[in-house]
Parts: structure tokens; sequence; C-alpha cells
């Protein structure tokens, strides 16, 4: 079984344009992201996003070295965990769970009533999102498109604050 490094780590709010800290989350987004779903973001649309109001980008880190991220944006009174990812050779050892749980603590903090997250139906992830407190609200058919033409339906979830 693997260990339990979340109380190990470290993590970085980064709420402006900080091309290591986008270097850094791309680097595990190549590597977390199955291409075949076609989720994962370029450096460039990262880099739009970060030049936006209300957006954080929050980098999970064991010494130097970056094991995952989130990236949130707040509008009004609520907000939306847009990306979240953990790179794969450090999964299952409690990092997504803290780093989850600091992006609700982050969006209680601001004052946000409600977090979302959209992820495709098969997502491994959504029983992780189900145990945080999330609910399933709505279904987009066909939402996304994998690279072999299948399309995935996306699941949205809502957590009160």
């Amino acid at each position: 079984m693997a260990s339990d490094l979340g109380h190990l780590v470290t993590i970085r709010h980064v709420d402006r344009p900080d091309h290591r800290a986008e270097a850094a989350a791309m680097q595990v987004m190549t590597a977390a992201f199955d291409p075949r779903y076609g989720e994962a973001w370029t450096a460039s649309q990262l880099a739009g996003f970060m030049s936006l109001p209300g957006v954080t980008l929050s980098l999970v880190q064991l010494d130097q070295a970056t094991l995952g991220f989130a990236l949130v944006r707040y509008v009004a009174d609520e907000a939306e965990l847009l990306l979240i990812a953990i790179d794969p050779k450090w999964r299952n050892r409690g990092i997504g769970r803290v780093l989850l749980q600091d992006c609700i603590i982050k969006a209680r903090k601001s004052r946000m009533s409600v977090l979302y997250i959209e992820v495709r139906e098969n997502n491994r992830a959504i029983d992780f999102y189900e145990r945080a407190g999330f609910e399933h609200i709505h279904r987009r058919p066909s939402y996304y498109k994998g690279d072999d033409g299948t399309f995935y339906d996306a699941l949205n979830f809502r957590l009160t604050l």
C-alpha cells in the first residue's frame, strides 16, 4: 500500500501569470491526462486563464517537485474547479485529498457559496468527489470527444459551501 504523503506536502497559490508555475502544471497535466480523451489544456490555454481575474493555480509540492495542481476560477460567490491533477507517480498517497481540501477551504475563506466541478462520465475520480461531498447535478450529453471519435458525457457536480 502506498504511504500517505499528504502531511508532508506544501501548497503554493499563484493568482497571476507565472511562467514557472504554469510550466510545472503543464508537466503534471501531460503526465496525468490520458491523451485519448482530449481533456488536457495547452500551455497557451492555461496562460490565457492565468491572465484573468479571479483565477488561482495551486501547486502541491514536495521539496522542489510539483506533484499536482488545481486551477480554480472565482466569480461573484461561486467557484469552479476547472482542472485538478496529480502526477500518476504520486497518486493514491493522499495528495489529491489534501489539494481538494485546500481548494474547498480557500473557496470558503473567499466567501464562495458553492464549488462546481465537471468531469467526463467515465472518470475514475467521480467517487473521490462524491466522498468529498460533491453532488451530481447535471449531465451534458456527448460533451467530450476522444481522439478516436468516441463521445463522452460531462457530469457536473456541486459542493455547497
